[in-house]
């Protein structure tokens, strides 16, 4: 909701960086970076916080997403309150599923070493120049993006154990070879038409009206003929980033911060395993002896493990924290580095574990993350500074309710006074759907005019707040004949035209099949065009869809139908040919593998639907 988001989340390489992240965004799943004190959570994931400031980023990371997707048509979505807060619980929802997928993979034992991290980074496409990792481009985008590469190799991190967890999914379905090549040869069916428009316009502009049609119909219609209310008011608004620039974090803050979040600053004490495991308790002993004489352990592993996953590195299971161990690692009770435990029994057999490697616990200093903690305890005594605002102008516009002078001077914002509008024209700075309804369906007029009341405190998107009055009001009226006269002729021409247009294709329609084609559209003063193949993935659904629900053409006799177009022109089809799709094998084992990885999405969202109904989530502060 600051101001580095507006900015940032702006950027075209947003799309580059949400490619990276599986199942959430951007600066949102690292909560313990995010998470401040008691009362200041969005929500709790079975003890997990999600912070308000971790919401607003998400948000505001998914708005402007769709402001780059939608261009100038964003501004009307943007203008309804209940689609903004759709998105708002979209995002917030995203981190609620981000935060179980992070403690099921834990449960599970799933992990991702620092060299993986490492890997995974320099391989990023977006950060390499002529093939080769490109330090200064990884370090102009965390700057754009203000993240340490602290957060962003966890962030990494916790995405490639996202990815495992899919991938685990994704290769438990299996599709029937001749299911999946029967439905690829039907998509990939092509039909050869031609078609032939009767347009709505051309038939509209031969329509004759007298004044009589004109005047019954301005009868019939007049609810169509409303000039809308229009109204002047007053506001005030609030904007959290305004109160991000009167705010600062004082040393004695940020030291407090610290304090309270050090386990969020601590990287644990790691292990480093490896694996041997076997069919029998037999065959474990075996190698147990082995290994007691001084076999190599990574030697008999690549040998002997029947984990063959593990045995093609030689045994190895990468590192892990204590609070991540499966049962069995915790039974084995592995403490000095080269120790191997006693034969322990495992669901797929019996287990052997080395301990490779132990990395101590590391607490970072104050001094690396003196800034980024000064930026959270900012955004946190912001967002308590607007709500505060929010309250102190609620409280003076209650007390003076006869105008909006005391809560100009309590919170030392000018009011704005605007000039007619109607629903239809609202101001591009208060255009917001629940700022809309306030002033039009709430208690600020009614069937005197204004009421002379000030609104409540209408907060929007989470980062902006008005109080508002009505100050004068021009109730809906029905306008007269003479003004809507133009309009009502349009109207009752294009009436005319579509009843006609209906008779004619329909009778043409007729004349195609009963093979008298050729004369009435010569009658009709049209021709088909050039045959054309039609594919299911062609770009005009409408027509797409009515090809395709002809009939097969039989004997060599063409098939006919109608549909209609953008522009209610009615389109004859002539399908003449029908040939069946060809699927090579390469085809066939490409969508062999796009279905069984829609049916491990499938299952990984049946997985989230039973995390959520297990999980303790409380919700806090959303707004």
């Amino acid at each position: 909701m600051m101001d580095n988001l507006r900015t940032a989340a702006n950027s075209p390489v947003l799309k580059i960086v949400l490619a990276l992240i599986i199942l959430s965004f951007v600066l949102t799943g690292v909560g313990g970076y995010l998470t401040s004190g008691a009362g200041s959570y969005a929500a709790e994931v079975n003890g997990q916080a999600i912070s308000r400031a971790q919401l607003e980023q998400a948000f505001q990371q998914e708005r402007n997403a769709l402001q780059e997707q939608l261009g100038d048509k964003f501004s009307v979505l943007a203008s309804d309150e209940q689609s903004m807060k759709q998105i708002r619980n979209q995002a917030l929802d995203r981190l609620i599923n981000n935060a179980l997928i992070d403690q099921y993979s834990r449960e599970l034992g799933l992990s991702a070493s620092d060299e993986q991290v490492k890997d995974s980074i320099r391989n990023t496409s977006y950060f390499q120049t002529d093939g080769k990792f490109d330090n200064n481009k990884y370090l102009e985008l965390l700057n754009r993006f203000n993240m340490s590469p602290d957060i962003f190799a966890e962030q990494t991190r916790q995405n490639l154990v996202n990815q495992q967890l899919i991938m685990a999914f994704s290769g438990s379905e299996i599709a029937l070879p001749g299911e999946v090549k029967l439905n690829a040869e039907l998509l990939l069916q092509q039909r050869t038409a031609r078609i032939a428009t009767l347009e709505l316009k051309k038939i509209q502009a031969q329509q004759e009206v007298t004044d009589k049609d004109l005047q019954d119909y301005y009868n019939l219609n007049k609810s169509s003929f409303i000039a809308s209310e229009e109204v002047k008011i007053s506001y005030i608004k609030m904007d959290a980033v305004d109160e991000m620039n009167k705010v600062s974090a004082t040393s004695a803050d940020v030291d407090a911060y610290y304090e309270h979040n050090l386990k969020r600053y601590t990287q644990p004490e790691q292990k480093k395993y490896s694996l041997i495991q076997l069919a029998t308790e037999s065959e474990a002993r075996t190698v147990f002896d082995e290994l007691n004489k001084g076999a190599d352990f990574g030697k008999l592993a690549t040998k002997k493990s029947t984990d063959k996953f593990s045995a093609k590195n030689h045994g190895e299971i990468g590192w892990m924290e204590e609070d991540a161990l499966p049962e069995e690692l915790k039974q084995a009770n592995l403490k000095e580095k080269g120790q191997i435990s006693s034969v322990i029994k495992v669901p797929n057999g019996f287990a052997i574990f080395h301990l490779d490697d132990v990395k101590p616990q590391i607490i970072k200093p104050l001094s690396e993350v003196r800034s980024e903690i000064e930026k959270m305890v900012k955004q946190e005594k912001a967002v308590d500074a607007f709500y505060a605002l929010q309250q102190k102008v609620s409280d003076a516009a209650t007390s003076d309710n006869e105008s909006l002078a005391a809560a100009e001077e309590v919170s030392g914002i000018k009011v704005v006074t605007t000039d007619w509008f109607d629903r239809n024209s609202v101001p591009a700075e208060i255009n917001f759907g629940a700022v809309i309804h306030a002033i039009f369906e709430g208690n600020l007029v009614d069937g005197q005019g204004p009421t002379g009341t000030n609104s409540d405190v209408i907060s929007v998107e989470g980062d902006r707040a008005f109080v508002l009055r009505v100050d004068n009001y021009k109730p809906e009226t029905v306008q007269p004949f003479e003004k809507v006269k133009d309009q009502v002729t349009e109207l009752v021409k294009r009436q005319k035209a579509e009843k006609q247009l209906q008779v004619e294709s329909e009778k043409l329609l007729t004349a195609l099949k009963e093979g008298k084609g050729e004369q009435a559209l010569k009658d009709a003063g049209i021709q088909f065009g050039e045959s054309q193949v039609i594919q299911r993935t062609s770009q005009d659904n409408v027509l797409v869809g009515a090809v395709f629900a002809l009939p097969l053409p039989k004997e060599g006799k063409a098939e006919y139908g109608l549909t209609k177009n953008s522009l209610d022109d009615v389109v004859l089809i002539q399908l003449d040919k029908v040939t069946p799709g060809v699927v090579s094998e390469e085809q066939i084992k490409s969508m062999t593998d796009g279905y069984q990885s829609e049916m491990g999405n499938a299952m990984l969202e049946s997985l989230l639907i039973s995390l959520r109904e297990k999980a303790k989530i409380k919700l806090g502060h959303t707004e």
